[in-house]
């Protein structure tokens, strides 16, 4: 269970009320429970993202408004003392809900990110009435393209992180095919993902649900000025500046998208464009999005890492092996993120067989030292 602060060097215990006191009804001689005095230190309830797994819970309240929610499973410590003691909140405790879609100026950069996601959503809306199979399949090889190839295997495990290395040939083709994903150009794509890395979980993070889950599902593509305000411009991926395919594909991206869309349209139709644009689109969206926000609520922690990453495996099989986040947090490098043979990467399956024909290269992995430093029972 990851805790939203780094433990102190000289931990003091804390007073925590049994649960079994708490969620049970007195009985023969117990002595009836006093419930919690109203206290007044918090000006504003907190919100949880607690395990949705989890049947035995209860509120704890303040002047009638809900502070928190402790369950059975594992806690992490609130920062908020109550009259001098600390209560345990579960998993994922939201500080700071932000407020996006009122409350402040929207920039012509937020509102064109709204109009493409809030399109290809309609767009969508026309597949069930424009379907065929020869649209759908051109949806699934799409989604193939441009979210394994395109996203987790460029954009994310080779250019964010360099796991490998790929013939230039090779590396700008499926860059190109990520930029057909919709998602942004590489550059700004992978300045955000470092930033990430660099800030995760913190106040600095550029989408973290301890701000909300849907601010880190979704709508912090909607405020470019918070992640300039908490990381400052891209000046992290100087690798990719220097080279002129990048800034080629920076300063023209939104041209390739509509010619996929157009040539989509002179092939099939609109049933071609409403599900290799529209469905295709927001497919690939959504399971992105769930490694940043569900990958950082629900699942399960193999290693130490200090943040809120998860294991989750249906987000692994959605999004090609991308679920098995704690692992990746624990070991960012490694090419390989379904660490266990079980854990399915098909991201991973494809670098191999890359590596096996000659074209992925000083293929990273993380060693048994480093596995052993990185336990949790270490």
């Amino acid at each position: 269970m990851a805790m939203l602060t780094s433990p102190p060097s000289k931990p003091k215990a804390h007073i925590f009320i049994s649960l079994h006191r708490l969620s049970h009804q007195p009985r023969g001689n117990v002595a009836p429970f006093r419930p919690l005095p109203k206290v007044s230190t918090f000006p504003k309830p907190e919100i949880i993202l607690g395990n949705t797994n989890l049947l035995r819970h209860f509120h704890v309240r303040s002047n009638d408004r809900r502070i928190g929610l402790v369950t059975n499973a594992a806690l992490s410590e609130s920062k908020e003392p109550v009259n001098g003691k600390r209560i345990m909140l579960s998993d994922v405790v939201v500080k700071r809900p932000r407020r996006v879609f009122s409350g402040r100026k929207w920039n012509p950069m937020d509102m064109g990110t709204a109009g493409v996601v809030l399109a290809m959503h309609l767009l969508s809306l026309f597949a069930p009435f424009h379907c065929n199979w020869a649209a759908f399949w051109v949806a699934l090889s799409l989604y193939i393209v441009t979210g394994l190839f395109g996203i987790t295997l460029s954009f994310h495990r080779n250019l964010s992180h360099r796991s490998f290395k790929l013939p230039k040939w090779l590396e700008y083709l499926c860059a190109y095919c990520g930029a057909l994903a919709l998602q942004g150009n590489p550059i700004d794509w992978v300045s955000t993902h470092r930033y990430h890395h660099q800030f995760c979980d913190s106040e600095r993070d550029p989408h973290s649900p301890i701000e909300g889950f849907w601010f880190s599902h979704m709508s912090w593509l909607f405020d470019t000025n918070s992640v300039a305000q908490r990381c400052g411009g891209p000046n992290n991926v100087s690798d990719l500046e220097k080279q002129t395919f990048y800034k080629f594909l920076k300063n023209t991206y939104i041209v390739h998208p509509i010619a996929m869309a157009t040539l989509l349209y002179a092939l099939g139709g609109f049933p071609f464009l409403v599900w290799g644009m529209g469905v295709r689109v927001i497919w690939v969206y959504h399971i992105t999005w769930l490694v940043n926000s569900a990958c950082h609520v629900w699942g399960k922690q193999a290693w130490k890492t200090h943040d809120l990453s998860r294991n989750n495996w249906w987000v692994a099989l959605l999004a090609f092996g991308e679920g098995w986040h704690n692992n990746h947090h624990a070991f960012e490098y490694s090419a390989r993120h379904g660490l266990e043979w079980w854990q399915i990467d098909m991201t991973w399956y494809v670098v191999k067989l890359l590596q096996v024909i000659g074209l992925a290269t000083e293929v990273k992995l993380p060693n048994e030292t480093h596995k052993q430093r990185m336990a949790l029972n270490n």
